[in-house]
Parts: structure tokens; C-alpha cells; sequence
């Protein structure tokens, strides 16, 4: 029987929403779409490149959980109200994903809250390595 379970971050909206930060399914990690919210303080800054690197703190810590890193990430998403932020994030994305290449698509769409500047979703593969 395959493994199947949830990791949680302790972020309220999990428990409001009704979700999981991830998901081990197997082999695979499906990472929720991750926003730059210190889920510890459930705060958020301001500034759109701060919230990049904390989503992917909040990322890098749901795939050790699962047992894994970014050199897992097979597919990674971006999710950004406004298209002019996404670029002065790239040198963040880069450092986690630069030497990675998983595929990757960038979508400009209304986020949960407007306090969110970008949300990133990943899938990982365990035994990719």
C-alpha cells in the first residue's frame, strides 16, 4: 500500500480551509500553493521578494518533512496579482531553483487575500535524486 499523508504547517488557514501544507502521496510531494505568511506569527510583509523567500521557507520546510529538497522539485507554479512583481523575484527563485529546472508556468490571478503578493506551488519526487 502506497504512503499517503498530510504535512501540516500550523497555518490557520489550513485548519479554517480545510487542507494540508502537503501531501505525500508514494513517491511524490504536492505542495499546496504557499504564500510569504510567517505562519508561526501569521504575519506578512509588505514587500513582494520578502514574501518569495518566505514561501519558500514555508516550501523547504513541508519538503523535509516529507524527505525531500528542492533538488526534488520536478514542477513548480507561480501565482501573482501583479505581473510586474514577478521579475524582481527571479534572483530568489533562482538560488532554490536555478541548478533544479523543474518545469515551471507563471499565472497573474487574484490571490485569497490582497495582502498576498505571490504564491508558489511545487511537486516533488522523492527518489528523484
Amino acid at each position: 500500500m502506497r504512503e499517503r499523508r498530510p504535512i501540516l504547517s500550523g497555518s490557520t488557514f489550513e485548519e479554517q480551509i480545510g487542507y494540508a501544507r502537503a501531501v505525500v502521496d508514494g513517491d511524490w510531494v504536492h505542495v499546496s500553493g504557499t504564500t510569504g505568511f510567517d505562519y508561526t506569527a501569521m504575519t506578512i510583509s509588505d514587500d513582494v521578494v520578502e514574501q518569495a523567500e518566505q514561501c519558500l521557507r514555508n516550501i523547504g520546510a513541508a519538503l523535509a518533512e516529507a524527505g525531500c529538497t528542492f533538488a526534488d522539485v520536478v514542477r513548480v507554479r507561480y501565482l501573482l496579482p501583479e505581473r510586474a512583481d514577478f521579475e524582481p523575484c527571479w534572483p530568489v527563485l533562482r538560488r532554490c531553483f536555478g541548478e533544479v529546472r523543474p518545469a515551471a508556468t507563471m499565472m497573474v490571478c487574484g490571490l485569497a487575500d490582497e495582502r498576498m503578493k505571490i504564491e508558489i506551488e511545487v511537486y516533488a519526487r522523492r527518489s528523484a535524486r
